[in-house]
């Protein structure tokens, strides 16, 4: 029996991928909201991160992966080898990330760290769950930027019959581990979950926005063949 396609369909992508820094070796991109990072298994959803930029740059391979809600920065290797050096600056954490997003609720502490492993929801696959016990080490740090009282001027709802007064916390994320919808998971163990989440918000939470209110701001990175410390920033949309 051949196995199933992926049901899910991303809606097409009709938003840009804005290139911030190239050279021969690297390529750094703001990835919009709504686009896949890597083609998925069903034919419909060819349209990703990769399949774009590979007609303009034969060869070039993701280092690593945004949420199809997730926007913001992304590095690619333009060769093999060049993608070998990126991946082992990721797999030893020696890469910075930080991250944007706007948290439902008024967040009391201004900043602090969350220390609460990540496993695989075994029952909801393919979900992640919050598991001191089993679940793999996930470290992020947070900082609070603004906490504001959302209204329907702020153009984030779906309609206008949602468009009541909510408390919302902008935050500044650096996560020190790289699990899967880590931020995600961290938001909602702080009670406080990422607007527009899909997976793990409340329904009030998912309403509140029309997308994932989630951008990488900034990357930290050596250049893999010169040495240099690269910073690369992209302001978030929100």
């Amino acid at each position: 029996m051949q196995p199933q396609a992926d049901p899910f369909i991303a809606p097409h992508c009709h938003a840009e991928i804005e290139i911030l820094y190239r050279d021969e070796h690297i390529l750094v991109i703001n990835k919009p909201s709504g686009l896949l990072s890597l083609s998925g298994k069903h034919p419909l959803n060819i349209d990703s991160v990769h399949y774009r930029l590979v007609k303009d740059f034969p060869g070039c391979t993701l280092i690593h992966r945004l949420d199809l809600g997730t926007s913001g920065i992304m590095l690619l290797a333009m060769n093999k080898q060049v993608n070998k050096l990126l991946c082992k600056q990721f797999s030893e954490r020696q890469v910075s990330k930080h991250y944007a997003a706007l948290l439902q609720g008024s967040l009391e502490a201004d900043s602090g760290l969350i220390d609460c492993g990540i496993a695989k929801d075994v029952d909801n696959f393919p979900l992640m769950k919050l598991c001191q016990d089993t679940g793999k080490p996930a470290r992020s740090k947070f900082r609070v930027l603004s906490r504001f009282v959302q209204t329907a001027a702020d153009n984030l709802f779906l309609d206008d019959s949602r468009a009541k007064k909510r408390q919302v916390t902008r935050v500044e994320f650096q996560p020190l581990t790289g699990r899967t919808h880590q931020l995600r998971l961290h938001s909602q163990y702080l009670g406080h979950p990422i607007l527009g989440c899909d997976l793990y918000a409340s329904d009030e939470a998912y309403f509140m926005s029309t997308r994932l209110m989630l951008h990488a701001t900034q990357l930290g990175f050596d250049h893999p063949v010169s040495g240099e410390i690269m910073t690369i920033k992209c302001n978030s949309p929100f």
